[in-house]
């Protein structure tokens, strides 16, 4: 019965920092919160262009997974591909655009405030 008992004073335990906490995880971008695109995103953040393999590199992904996490992040608008040819070798060039970096920027905000508004309990 005593665990019972635990079990109903528990919301009067919850921090009053915990429902911002909540809200802002909430508004978090989910698109740039995937693992992988978040990688993708960041990588891109640190460099002018990279390569296609040198994000597969980066993000320990198959081809297959970083085409499609990169498409996404295509088609939202915060990543440029550019498709080109060297000779006869294909080359896939990644760039942030201006979106993606605000969109970053605004992650890493919620981010932090997340972290703060969980801290203060």
């Amino acid at each position: 019965m005593g665990a019972r008992a635990r079990a109903t004073t528990l919301p009067s335990r919850t921090p009053a920092g915990e429902p911002q906490a909540k809200a802002l995880a909430q508004r978090l971008d989910r698109l740039i919160h995937d693992r992988t695109r978040l990688a993708i995103v960041s990588a891109l953040a640190a460099n002018d262009t990279m390569g296609f393999n040198d994000l597969k590199g980066i993000t320990g992904t198959t081809d297959g997974n970083l085409s499609v996490h990169a498409r996404r992040l295509e088609d939202a608008g915060y990543v440029h591909c550019e498709k080109s040819f060297a000779g006869r070798v294909p080359r896939t060039e990644y760039r942030l655009t201006a979106a993606g970096r605000r969109a970053l920027e605004k992650y890493l905000d919620h981010m932090d405030a997340l972290i703060r508004a969980t801290r203060r309990r």
